[in-house]
């Protein structure tokens, strides 16, 4: 997923002003870099800033030089890395580096803007596309989900890909006769990951809360309507009362979608299971005990749920945090999921070794005094194949 697209929520009143601004966005990153691609941030008429680009090591600087490009028009590319002189003196130490692409958004463009910023602020899938360089430097372009004639061309179909799959990036598009080839950055909105909570318990709450908080457009199932109310889960985008299977028979579920079942009662759980676990669902957890997943485990077994099918089941559900309240538990429900989605090695970035934010690389390998079980804590899996960082988690 990607980090929330806020941004444009961000500068609707300043499109309403028809004011211009300065676009600075991340098209590339390596090692350790800060923020994702796709990361941006915007430099107002007045000098005010919307949005940033990493934890505050380029902003002066990147400040600085779209003053430049508001006045002269010009987009530019700006590289920051730790090795390099003049990014080092702007603060760059995470051992990272990132390209910039900053461009004017003037009066003639805001039209455009405006129908970008409608469409992300809605939730439905867009990709904008840029021209970083070639014959058409600073074009920009969309494409949608819901309309892929429009992208039967170069560079719309590069991007309409990268939009399918939630991820950002440079593509690059060969010149035709003796024209040099052209870059082009495809910033993908792939619309906030869909979370459903099957429950309406004080953790439903919790999750549903949390859930939010990290940009999930949430669902709260219930098929009891004296405990599915929106004064119970105010957090909640949606509220359903229905039996859980029959929704989940209705709802559109892709590689976005996580699945939480919380009801704790066999006759809601255990016919949303069979079908959660045979979707194309990213994640499909279940809260209980110990006994109670063992239990739950062999029921769906004798529904007929191979082994195979039964392994995507996180049950329990959550990492160990040591927490016990709603709100903690909700932590460490959410602390899988990301996990899972990430592919992260659950373990403490101070045992680690490596990139702490890997780009398209395997994450940060385990010492082998702690691999080896050498350490005061327990034992852990072995790492697993990274997802590379440019996919959105809102994803």
């Amino acid at each position: 997923m990607s980090e929330p697209d806020d941004l444009w929520t961000a500068l609707g009143p300043v499109l309403d002003r028809d004011e211009g601004f300065v676009l600075a966005t991340v098209v590339s990153t390596s090692s350790s870099a800060p923020r994702p691609v796709g990361t941006q941030m915007a430099v107002l008429g007045d000098g005010a800033v919307v949005g940033s680009l990493s934890g505050g090591c380029v902003e002066a600087d990147v400040h600085a030089r779209a003053q430049e490009v508001a006045a002269t028009g010009r987009p530019e590319l700006q590289d920051y890395g730790y090795s390099d002189a003049a990014a080092f003196a702007v603060g760059l130490t995470c051992g990272g580096s990132i390209r910039v692409f900053l461009e004017r958004v003037g009066p003639a463009d805001l039209g455009s803007v405006r129908r970008l910023a409608a469409t992300v602020t809605s939730g439905e899938a867009v990709a904008s596309v840029t021209a970083l360089s070639g014959p058409a430097l600073g074009w920009r372009g969309t494409v949608t989900a819901r309309d892929p004639a429009a992208a039967s061309e170069a560079p719309l179909a590069q991007a309409a890909a990268l939009l399918r799959e939630s991820r950002s990036g440079v593509v690059t598009v060969p010149g035709t006769g003796a024209a040099p080839s052209s870059d082009y950055f495809v910033r993908s909105y792939p619309g906030p990951a869909r979370l459903v909570v099957f429950g309406s318990n004080a953790f439903a709450a919790a999750l549903a809360r949390q859930a939010a908080v990290l940009g999930y457009r949430v669902t709260v199932c219930d098929a009891r309507p004296a405990f599915a109310t929106r004064a119970r889960f105010p957090d909640a985008d949606e509220i359903v009362v229905r039996w859980p299977h029959e929704y989940l028979d209705e709802l559109e579920v892709d590689h976005r979608t996580v699945l939480c079942a919380l009801t704790h009662d066999p006759k809601f759980d255990d016919p949303l299971l069979a079908r959660a676990l045979r979707s194309p669902a990213a994640f499909v957890g279940a809260m209980g005990s110990r006994r109670t997943s063992r239990e739950r485990r062999e029921r769906l077994r004798e529904l007929g749920l191979t082994d195979q099918e039964l392994a995507r089941l996180r049950a329990p559900f959550g990492l160990d945090l040591g927490g016990g309240t709603p709100e903690e538990t909700a932590v460490s429900m959410m602390a899988e999921v990301i996990s899972a989605r990430r592919s992260g090695t659950n373990r403490p970035l101070s045992q680690l070794r490596g990139p702490i934010h890997p780009q398209g690389r395997a994450p940060a390998s385990v010492p082998d005094t702690l691999a080896s079980g050498h350490s005061s804590g327990p034992r852990h899996p072995k790492p697993r194949k990274t997802v590379p960082a440019t996919r959105h988690p809102t994803q």
